[in-house]
């Protein structure tokens, strides 16, 4: 089985929404870590040196390859990603190897066994 590491960079208003949306397509899981902070094309207003930016969360989902074209159109879309500047983006990349997914291995084998 081959896998796709799903990086997202979520506005922390709209990560539950984000991971929520993963589940619902295909994911078993996430890691998010908190109080990222990024800047695009503009730099960051800031006020006597604080950012006024919203917070930023990266979540990292390791999918099927299978599932991992559709998952990140639909947490793009959830997260608004191409329709307003700024609230964050996506992307994914191959994973040549990975340990500890045995249980996931076996869940998305049946699923993907009654699909085919």
């Amino acid at each position: 089985m081959h896998f796709k590491l799903l990086i997202a960079f979520v506005e922390d208003s709209k990560t539950d929404l984000v991971l929520d949306t993963a589940r619902e397509y295909g994911a078993k899981g996430a890691t998010v870590i908190t109080s990222a902070r990024g800047e695009g094309i503009n730099q960051s207003k800031t006020f006597f040196g604080l950012t006024l930016e919203t917070q930023r969360d990266v979540a990292l989902f390791l999918v099927e390859e299978h599932l991992s074209r559709s998952i990140l159109e639909k947490i793009a879309k959830a997260g608004e990603f191409d329709s307003k500047p700024g609230t964050g983006i996506a992307f994914q990349v191959d994973v040549e190897d990975a340990i500890g997914l045995m249980h996931q291995v076996d869940e998305l084998t049946n699923e993907l066994e009654d699909e085919v």
